[in-house]
């Protein structure tokens, strides 16, 4: 399998109505919205997706609509990662089978399996399923860590896990991913403030949650690095930082749902028990986007 993963992939929300049920409408409009703006990519069902609080159901209608609107024009990522291995592998077929380009499987968040467990996790879902996979490491949020060795070994075994997204923060761990394998497979920076660091590293892009509210920025980091034009492309990432810092404002994923409302875009609230920002939090988001230009005035 020769397709690598690469550009700005923004990890998209899964918009909802007033009352939680998928909102497909603005669904549509927020992937038009960032496919106009050039990224290279899109990823549903992610964390920044709430995957966890989908139903299998909504997880393939998400599938769907992001494939029509995709419309061949980019590659569409589909979060497909689940507690269990049986689970994964059912979604991850689901997938494959509504055309998806990419599964992106997290590890496992409640249970903590061993590394070898966790080798025999992916090796089973590659096995099963021939269609492209990024591991996703994200140990803040699940416990589960996965080394770099664990990648290596997957990677000289299966030709269809294509790369790794890397939630973790730590940029010594991410250049293990970039320089220990073998077979050198897709790097893709999943922290917003290690999206530079990591290109100029050697990685390949990054799957960006806030690419759901200023995805030309995030592009421009990426272009310009690959021009050779560091200092601009520095100065960009300096510029999404704030962003990316602002996620504190409120419980995760919330602080991007409310920053896409504010732009204009019906992103609606978190699924509970995650509750919308508070006013002070709100205040101080507005003013994170007038300064990015995306929002005008504090009113």
């Amino acid at each position: 399998m020769t397709f690598k993963p690469r550009g700005i992939i923004p990890a998209l929300v899964t918009p909802f109505n007033q009352d939680e049920s998928l909102n497909e409408v603005a669904a549509r409009e927020i992937i038009q919205y960032v496919i106009k703006r050039g990224v290279h990519g899109i990823f549903v069902v992610g964390s920044q997706g709430e995957f966890w609080a989908l139903s299998k159901e909504e997880k393939k209608r998400m599938f769907e609509i992001a494939m029509e609107e995709a419309n061949n024009a980019i590659m569409v990522y589909a979060g497909t990662g689940a507690e269990s291995t049986r689970e994964t592998v059912e979604l991850t077929k689901i997938a494959r089978d509504v055309g998806v380009d990419v599964a992106s499987i997290i590890t496992p968040y409640f249970v903590r399996p061993s590394a070898k467990e966790l080798i025999d996790h992916y090796r089973t879902i590659a096995a099963q399923v021939d269609l492209p996979i990024v591991l996703y490491n994200n140990p803040g949020r699940t416990g589960v860590r996965i080394d770099s060795q664990c990648v290596a070994e997957l990677a000289e075994e299966y030709n269809n896990i294509v790369g790794i997204k890397d939630s973790g923060g730590d940029l010594s761990l991410t250049l293990e991913y970039i320089s220990k394998p073998d077979r050198k497979i897709s790097v893709l920076a999943g922290c917003d403030t290690l999206v530079y660091s990591t290109l100029v590293a050697g990685g390949s892009g990054a799957i960006a949650a806030t690419a759901n509210v200023v995805p030309e920025l995030a592009v421009s980091i990426f272009d310009k690095v690959i021009s050779g034009d560091f200092s601009r492309a520095l100065e960009a990432q300096n510029r999404l930082a704030p962003l990316r810092s602002a996620f504190d404002l409120g419980t995760f994923p919330s602080v991007v749902k409310e920053a896409v409302n504010m732009i204009g875009l019906s992103a609606g609230r978190c699924r509970r028990p995650i509750s919308p920002l508070n006013a002070s939090s709100k205040e101080s988001l507005r003013k994170i986007l007038i300064g990015l230009g995306v929002v005008k005035t504090l009113q």
